[in-house]
């Protein structure tokens, strides 16, 4: 019983020190810059096939709230609806585990700021795995943090951008994490990406949740969650987002 208890104790105060040690990292610690993905030309869209669960038709945030379950305060308009900067991320209401999603977004046409500045949100699937949403159009950042990153885990084979103003695409493809009845990961999450219809992300394992400073890591979450679009700070418009569960 004493040996069990002095390694409570041990563990707690090593756990406490990586947290500590985490928070302290710098964030630059996890910036890759090199190489940097060639430029390709992206191709067309497509409309939501007849079995799919439509999240915005240009008409309301109906399927949408915020985090603490009151209405989605960003603004619709013309069939699309922006970012409201510091008024927090939405997320959908219901949860979702492996899909397939399609998500339209468009970058500011007047161009503010440079590098993780300009045109800054994010998709987060099950509200932890995020593909980075940013105006990559000459615009250098670090690579696993520029648009279609999975961000600060893999950078985008290539860069499939538009330029700022127009409207762009995603098409995601998530597995969901499995886990142990313990806790323990049983099989990581995995995602691909087509950007404007170019592959960008090619079946990538997912490291864990993402994270700003530090290593990804998981920890047991339930089977499906929402998918939330981060503000931050920037007006990113969104239009025609569906979803189909696999």
């Amino acid at each position: 019983m004493y040996t069990k208890l002095l390694f409570a104790i041990f563990f707690t105060g090593l756990s406490s020190l990586l947290y500590a040690q985490s928070e302290d990292q710098d964030p630059k610690l996890t910036e890759v810059w090199d190489p940097e993905p060639k430029i390709v030309n992206p191709g067309t869209d497509q409309p939501p096939p007849s079995d799919a669960i439509v999240l915005f038709g240009g008409k309301d945030l109906s399927q949408w709230e915020s985090p603490d379950g009151s209405s989605a305060p960003w603004v619709v308009k013309d069939g699309y609806f922006t970012v409201k900067p510091k008024t927090g991320s939405i997320q959908t209401k219901e949860g979702f585990g492996d899909i397939q999603l399609h998500i339209e977004w468009r970058s500011p046409e007047q161009v503010n700021g440079n590098g993780q500045g300009r045109g800054n949100s994010g998709v987060f699937i099950m509200n932890k795995y995020e593909v980075q949403i940013l105006d990559s159009y000459n615009n250098r950042t670090y690579a696993n943090g520029q648009a279609g990153s999975v961000y600060k885990q893999h950078s985008p084979l290539v860069n499939a951008s538009r330029k700022p103003g127009e409207w762009q695409s995603y098409d995601i493809i998530f597995w969901a994490p499995r886990f142990e009845l313990n806790g323990d990961l049983l099989a990581p999450a995995y995602v691909t990406v087509f950007h404007n219809g170019v592959l960008i992300q090619n079946h990538v394992e997912i490291e864990g949740t993402t994270v700003f400073r530090g290593e990804p890591s998981y920890k047991k979450h339930a089977e499906k969650a929402p998918i939330s679009l981060q503000d931050h700070g920037n007006p990113v418009s969104f239009r025609n987002i569906w979803v189909r569960e696999l």
